[in-house]
């Protein structure tokens, strides 16, 4: 296939159906300009109207210092209010479309997440990271507040009391801490951070990817509601995938003793 063409993320497959994605401005630590606005909503756009043969998407931060510093500050110096309106209204389609992407995405931090790279590593799926890595939401110290879904993603990531000291006080804390409060599932060494992420990637790439999106549809929807519509969403969603093909070739497989062939209808 041929990939969409980004100018500050860069993209390419590993295997036939993982997506590497790298938020590309290294000299700043990968912050987040205007440009970068329109080219991550692009991204999860395209994602979720035509990911072709994307099965899941590790995100990363181009560069060994950080996975990426937040929003751009030198660029929003001096901005009028009218332009960080619209561009902050940018930046907040770019959150919403991410949550609804229907392709899993895995946060590969490898470095500095603070601000806006922080609310985007917690708006994905979930997280591994480099045991180096610092997480920070320091928005209150500029005058501002979390404003891609902070305030709501992590009190949901490491619970309602621990998130407000994180954020008033504009605390940074480290890779240890946030795997000890349950933000990040895995830590790993700088040098194998990629290649953990890829692994779990290419094992979710392998299951049907039906049965994924619809599962990721129940997760992301259901924990908004109470049990029992939960669990009439989780249905409706199973329904789905009974007349499916993948489902007739995942029980034949398994009847034969042989590795499903998945070809996601």
């Amino acid at each position: 296939m041929t990939l969409p063409n980004y100018a500050t993320i860069a993209v390419e497959l590993h295997g036939e159906h993982v997506l590497i994605a790298r938020l590309n401005r290294p000299e700043v630590l990968n912050a987040i300009n205007t440009q970068m606005g329109h080219d991550l909503l692009a991204l999860w756009t395209w994602l979720t109207v035509d990911a072709g043969p994307v099965r899941c998407v590790v995100l990363t931060g181009a560069g060994d210092r950080g996975f990426c510093a937040g929003g751009d500050l030198k660029e929003r110096n001096g901005m009028s209010n009218e332009a960080w309106r619209l561009q902050h209204e940018l930046f907040e389609r770019g959150a919403v479309a991410l949550w609804d992407c229907p392709v899993p995405v895995i946060a590969a931090v490898n470095g500095a997440a603070f601000g806006g790279g922080l609310e985007t590593a917690l708006s994905c799926d979930f997280i591994y990271a480099a045991t180096h890595a610092r997480f920070a939401l320091t928005e209150v110290r500029l005058g501002i507040m979390p404003g891609a879904g902070g305030t709501q993603t992590l009190p949901r990531a490491v619970g309602v009391r621990r998130a407000k000291e994180l954020i008033y006080a504009a605390r940074p804390f480290s890779a240890e801490e946030a795997k000890r409060w349950g933000m990040v599932n895995e830590l790993c060494a700088p040098a194998d951070l990629m290649a953990r992420a890829l692994a779990t990637a290419q094992a979710i790439a392998e299951n049907a990817p039906m049965s994924i999106r619809q599962v990721k549809r129940a997760m992301r929807y259901g924990a908004e509601m109470d049990l029992a519509s939960a669990y009439r969403f989780e249905i409706e969603a199973y329904g789905r995938l009974v007349t499916s093909e993948d489902r007739i070739e995942g029980v034949t497989a398994f009847n034969e003793k042989r590795k499903a062939n998945f070809k996601g209808h």
